[in-house]
Parts: structure tokens; C-alpha cells; sequence
């Protein structure tokens, strides 16, 4: 298993890197594209579609991808549909966290299949935007939901119910506790000063998501940190609560050793739009 991981994690950065950094961002936003169709395919076998049916969902958003990357929304500002983005990630979420795994199958399953590939298009589109913006500007968001992801895993390990007597989920994602979610956050925390700091030591063409945050305020940045590494644990909590709905451990085994291409993009899914929404705020 751990071999696994490891070739297919070399396999993956062999082709991220390159397209991350190519001067265009055409390879990358191509290579993100391949994975949102992925993820819808397991999106639709998640709701108990599989054969054509499952393919026909991975078509619809593979087809609405294409259709905005056409109409030129890459590199058009939209600070009203982020900001409805937003709302819809989270009004959405913390009504599916709150009814839970049992409240999972009374949502339509047209309603969830729609929604899920909504969610998947925002997510593209807010790649391929932030791609579009500048390298820097990416990066900071993706490694603060690599942080925060690590941040919660070493804080879960080490304090895990010392400060509080419940788990976070454990209907939902047993292994999630309060004091992980509260490493990452100031993991995320420490991220955004630093990179702060380093933008203004070292002048980039294009300014991180944080440092945007900082021009509008550190106030804005602080609160801008702690709501996305919050909702970074959001977009797993519901990922989570679909597996175990549909009885699945992993989203598929597309990759090999690590599950499938929702197991790990589902922390981006709420992020990405959400970032691009709140380093909009000053443009609304």
C-alpha cells in the first residue's frame, strides 16, 4: 500500500507540476479539467448511478467546463457569482452537516446530482481563474488547505479530547476531533502572515490571496483565514458524509493508494470558490 501511494503520488506531481508552472495556464486548467470529470463520474456512482449513467454525469460537467472555458470566464471577473458561490457552500453544507448521514438520502437524488457537479464547475472555474491571476496566488490557497489539513492531523494526534469531551463528527468522521480542527486553523494562521511577510520582502508580480486579505484589513485577513481552514474541514465533513451514506470508503479507486480524485480534492471544493470570493471584496 505504501508503495502505492508513493509511485502514484510521484505520478501526480510529474504532471501538476509542469502544467502548474508552464507560462500558460492552459496545461493546467486542462489537467484540472481531467480531474473535476473524474470526480463527477464518482460523484454520479455515489449516488447510486453507475455504467452510462455515472458517465453521462461526467459529460454534463466535463460539457459546462468546456462551455464557460469558451465563453471566455477565465479571465473575466465575477465577483456576484462567487459571492453566490459562497453563500451556497455555506447555507448548503451546514444544512447537510446538520441533518446528518440519515438526512443525506431524503435530498432528491436529482437535487444531489445537480448540486454536485455545480460544485465541481465552481471549483474548475475557480482554479482556472486563480491560475489565470497568477502562480503565487494559487499556491497560497492550496497550501492552505494542505496546511490545514496537516495542522488538524498533527494537533488531532497530539491533543485529541484533552480540552473537549467529544469528537467533532463522529456520526460522520470518527477520527475528526475539535482541538484537530483548531491546529489547523492557527497552522493556516501562522501560513498567512508568513506568506505576508514574504510577499513584501520579496515584491511577486502577483499578490497572494493573503496578502489581498491584508490590503483590506489584517482583521479581514485573520477572520479570512480561520473561515477557510474551517471550511476546508466542511468540504471533507460532507464528502465524508456521502461515503458513508452510499456505504463507500473511498470515492473510487481511480488512485491507486490513495482512494479517488474526491478523496482528494473534497477540502478544495468549498475553498477555491470561497477565495476567490473573498479576495473580490474590495472589487464589489
Amino acid at each position: 500500500m505504501l508503495k502505492q501511494r508513493i509511485i502514484t503520488a510521484v505520478v501526480l506531481l510529474a504532471i501538476l507540476l509542469p502544467a502548474l508552472f508552464y507560462p500558460s495556464p492552459l496545461p493546467f486548467c486542462a489537467v484540472a479539467l481531467v480531474a473535476m470529470t473524474a470526480a463527477a463520474w464518482e460523484w454520479g456512482r455515489l449516488n447510486g448511478y453507475s455504467g452510462k449513467g455515472a458517465l453521462f454525469i461526467a459529460f454534463d460537467c466535463l460539457a459546462l467546463c468546456l462551455l464557460s472555458w469558451r465563453l471566455g470566464w477565465l479571465e473575466r471577473p465575477m465577483p456576484l457569482a462567487w459571492l453566490a458561490a459562497g453563500a451556497f457552500w455555506v447555507l448548503a453544507s451546514a444544512a447537510l452537516l446538520r441533518s446528518g448521514v440519515a438526512g443525506w438520502p431524503r435530498v432528491p437524488r436529482t437535487v444531489r446530482v445537480v448540486g454536485g457537479v455545480l460544485a465541481l464547475w465552481l471549483a474548475w472555474l475557480a482554479v482556472g481563474q486563480a491560475r489565470v491571476i497568477g502562480i503565487n496566488f494559487l499556491l497560497s490557497i492550496l497550501v492552505l488547505v494542505w496546511v490545514a489539513d496537516i495542522g488538524a492531523y498533527f494537533a488531532g494526534r497530539a491533543f485529541g479530547l484533552r480540552f473537549t469531551r467529544s469528537k467533532l463528527a463522529p456520526s460522520i468522521s470518527p477520527g475528526k476531533s475539535w482541538e484537530g480542527v483548531w491546529g489547523g486553523m492557527l497552522g493556516v494562521l501562522v501560513l498567512a502572515v508568513v506568506w505576508v511577510m514574504a510577499d513584501r520582502a520579496w515584491q511577486p508580480q502577483v499578490l497572494s490571496f493573503y496578502s489581498r486579505l491584508a490590503m483590506q484589513g489584517w482583521w479581514l485577513l485573520v477572520v479570512g483565514a480561520v473561515f477557510m481552514a474551517t471550511m476546508s474541514v466542511v468540504g471533507d465533513l460532507v464528502e465524508s458524509l456521502v461515503k458513508r451514506s452510499a456505504g463507500a470508503k473511498d470515492s473510487s479507486h481511480l488512485l491507486p493508494g490513495h482512494g479517488g480524485v474526491l478523496d482528494r480534492v473534497d477540502a478544495l471544493l468549498p475553498t477555491l470558490p470561497l477565495a476567490m470570493m473573498l479576495s473580490t471584496v474590495g472589487a464589489m
